[in-house]
């Protein structure tokens, strides 16, 4: 499975070369100064920044001066079946929460929901002999990323592990890869280039998307 590289963000100054480049089309290549190239399915700037819309889904964010250029990808990249009718989601503890987050960040709560499920069965309290923290498992590091200061605190362990999914889904090129770096952390992603062979992550990974079913097509 390929991973999506991203954009590193650092300082800016060419903006105006970008503003000519307003419309967009169904699929492009962006070349970045560094080297590095990235296929994603629409551009458009933004004050001095340029916001790259991925082809799996979500948005990363750029300045100018990291793009080179940007050309048209002349791979036809078919349109994704139409998301199957979903049933309506199921009452569980802390839906209004988890809905909220999930509606904010813009990730499907059915996503949400599997993976509260399997990491924590929506046990406030839970934690790991790693460390992970609450509901959504939050380890150490990530608490510390997004600025939790009581991983306990249903409100705030959701809010964090819906940014962290986001984060993920973003970054990676499909729903495996995302909720495999979700359990095992990005670098062991990167260093296998796919689902590491941990039994545990495997595991998991099959169990999130189980609980999605026909629904894990369309989650994003």
């Amino acid at each position: 499975m390929r991973l999506v590289r991203h954009a590193l963000i650092v300082p800016t100054v060419a903006l105006l070369a970008w503003q000519a480049l307003a419309g967009v089309s169904s699929a492009e290549i962006v070349f970045f100064t560094s080297g590095r190239s990235l296929n994603v399915k629409a551009h458009r700037p933004e004050g001095d920044r340029l916001v790259l819309t991925l082809r799996s889904g979500g948005e990363i964010t750029c300045d100018a001066v990291l793009v080179e250029r940007i050309g048209p990808d002349e791979v036809a990249y078919p349109e994704p079946d139409a998301a199957p009718d979903l049933a309506p989601l199921e009452p569980v503890p802390f839906a209004e929460t988890i809905d909220l987050a999930a509606t904010r960040e813009g990730v499907d709560p059915r996503l949400v929901r599997a993976v509260i499920r399997v990491e924590s069965a929506y046990q406030p309290a839970a934690r790991s002999k790693k460390g992970a923290m609450g509901l959504m498992q939050l380890m150490p590091d990530t608490a510390r990323r997004y600025a939790v200061a009581n991983p306990f605190d249903p409100v705030a362990n959701i809010d964090a592990g819906v940014k962290h999914l986001k984060m993920l889904l973003g970054r990676f090129d499909g729903l495996a890869l995302a909720l495999a770096a979700y359990n095992a952390g990005e670098a062991a992603v990167e260093r296998f280039r796919g689902v590491p062979p941990y039994p545990e992550t495997q595991n998991y990974v099959r169990q999130v998307l189980k609980l999605l079913g026909p629904a894990g097509a369309a989650v994003r």
